[in-house]
């Protein structure tokens, strides 16, 4: 069955909004947990307890701002296990930050562009997953929102500011963040289903639904991008690539010798990646300045 067509015309209009999350899923989560640990030579900051009520367990770990979340099954009939069933270990989620996710929810919905599945409603957070039926990128789509504070006046434009999927010690978190400032999310690249040559339609219709920025065939965080390749026979769609910002080429080559001394460092004339958890890992050279990027 082919890919919905983008919806009505973006009446609420385009925002800026922040890649702050991204979500794998994974058979083995402490294999996982310890690949990407080691290579990105990064920590665990948090584990939520809450995800065990859909029969998952899981680990979240600091790239600098932003986050890497692995989720496993811990019990059959689960949504992520049936992926890992199909497509085996892989993508599972974009996690989006906007200035106001429930007033986009509330468009979404009068709309009809997207079902809702779950909300989060926090004193000073919001949250809303959507069914990936229909949503061109093979991955299920949240967007949230923090509420501005005095604390965090600015909570979409800093770089360290709170996120509620990390739990409730801010401190302790947004320091663990600040330890790994040298790594950033800069990108990520979906495949479509088989037989979608919609590139450009899938960014349309994220633009349309979320509200995200679109050049082309790629939508325009705040902070990176993210991209829309093609289908191909015999492939499965989601997500095939992220690519990490490293300060410093001591760093990043650093990254390249763990990753090779794990028998996982692939790569080509074009350059070098980083297999782990079924996704391709590039890893870019930035510098201290450059956060949020300009793309």
């Amino acid at each position: 069955m082919s890919a919905k067509k983008p919806g009505p015309p973006n009446a609420a209009g385009s925002s800026p909004t922040r890649l702050r999350q991204i979500a794998l899923v994974a058979r083995d989560l402490e294999k996982a947990k310890e690949v990407l640990t080691k290579v990105l030579g990064t920590e665990v900051i948090y584990v939520d307890p809450k995800v065990g009520q859909w029969g998952l367990e899981n680990t979240l770990l600091a790239v600098g701002g932003e986050v890497i979340e692995v989720v496993s099954p811990k019990q059959p009939g689960t949504t992520a296990g049936r992926l890992l069933d199909r497509r085996g270990d892989g993508g599972y989620m974009i996690i989006m930050q906007t200035e106001d996710a429930k007033k986009r929810k509330e468009y979404i919905e009068s709309n009809g562009l997207a079902k809702v599945i779950w909300t989060h409603e926090g004193e000073d957070s919001f949250g809303a997953q959507y069914h990936p039926k229909g949503i061109r990128g093979g991955v299920m789509p949240e967007l949230d929102s923090q509420a501005a504070t005095k604390e965090n006046p600015k909570p979409l434009t800093t770089r360290f500011s709170p996120w509620h999927p990390c739990g409730p010690n801010v401190k302790s978190y947004t320091s663990k963040m600040e330890e790994y400032g040298h790594l950033s999310l800069v990108g990520a690249v979906c495949r479509l289903q088989p037989g979608d040559w919609g590139s450009e339609l899938a960014s349309t219709q994220w633009e349309q639904i979320f509200g995200v920025p679109r050049s082309r065939d790629l939508i325009q965080f705040t902070n990176a991008r993210v991209g829309f390749l093609h289908g191909e026979d015999g492939q499965p769609e989601g997500i095939i690539s992220i690519t990490i910002g490293v300060v410093g080429e001591r760093r990043r080559q650093e990254i390249f010798r763990r990753a090779k001394e794990m028998g996982i460092l692939d790569g080509d004339g074009s350059g070098k990646w980083v297999n782990m958890v079924g996704v391709k890992w590039y890893f870019a050279l930035t510098s201290e300045d450059e956060w949020p990027s300009k793309l």
